[in-house]
């Protein structure tokens, strides 16, 4: 089993070159009452109950190049036509390239849109948030999965540090008052294992909210869940 940073660094070789990265899907979507969505190749976790398919398991064979300001005139298309006010990347992991993001994210920042960034936030450290600090029209969902180190194992497949790499995200994304909140994978976890990661998020923020997730049952993901023997919480 190896690292989440070992995985990232194996993915990003694959998906990542200068400003150019891969994606598969430019798509506008009803979530946040209506987002332009560019969905990018390639995640470090590989999460029982995630919905991408190809593009998660098969990053090197998926996928297109595209440079940030492709992206940004995709979205932004998109935008126009439907009438969107937000923009995001989603998929897999937008973290994933560091340059890449953040100059997708200076141009949005000379725009009326704001910029959802969807992430699992174990790439991001004091330094990584301190980049996107200055960006005013960012607001990050961090996707905890599960809440807490042992239910982090065994969905993601990778040690349980992790866990508190995720934490660690929203801590650093706070001390440099970037606009975050946190949402869990809940489906898997007893309520005692709800109430204790409150508690744990409250220590970093009184001000967060937890929005909690429940699994949707995509036929990928009945297949994974299958495969590694799990059974929803009743």
């Amino acid at each position: 089993m190896g690292s989440v940073f070992d995985q990232a660094a194996q993915i990003e070789k694959k998906v990542v070159t200068g400003d150019r990265k891969k994606y598969y899907r430019f798509r506008p979507a009803p979530f946040y009452g209506g987002i332009a969505t560019a969905d990018c190749v390639g995640c470090p976790l590989k999460c029982v109950f995630c919905w991408s398919g190809f593009p998660r398991d098969h990053p090197g064979k998926a996928g297109k190049w595209y440079t940030s300001e492709q992206v940004f005139d995709r979205l932004a298309a998109i935008a126009r036509e439907k009438g969107y006010s937000q923009l995001r990347v989603s998929g897999n992991e937008p973290t994933l390239g560091r340059d890449h993001l953040i100059s997708l994210l200076e141009k949005v920042e000379n725009t009326s849109y704001q910029f959802i960034l969807e992430t699992s936030g174990v790439l991001i450290d004091e330094q990584y948030a301190g980049m996107l600090s200055p960006f005013k029209n960012i607001h990050v969902r961090v996707s905890l999965k599960g809440t807490c180190e042992q239910e982090f194992a065994v969905l993601t497949g990778l040690p349980p540090e992790g866990f508190r790499l995720q934490l660690r995200a929203l801590k650093a994304l706070k001390d440099h008052n970037v606009s975050c909140h946190p949402a869990a994978m809940v489906s898997f976890s007893p309520p005692h294992h709800i109430r204790e990661l409150e508690e744990r998020l409250s220590s970093i923020s009184p001000d967060f909210y937890l929005e909690k997730e429940e699994v949707i049952l995509y036929p990928l993901v009945r297949k994974r869940l299958q495969g590694a023997g799990l059974l929803l919480r009743k």
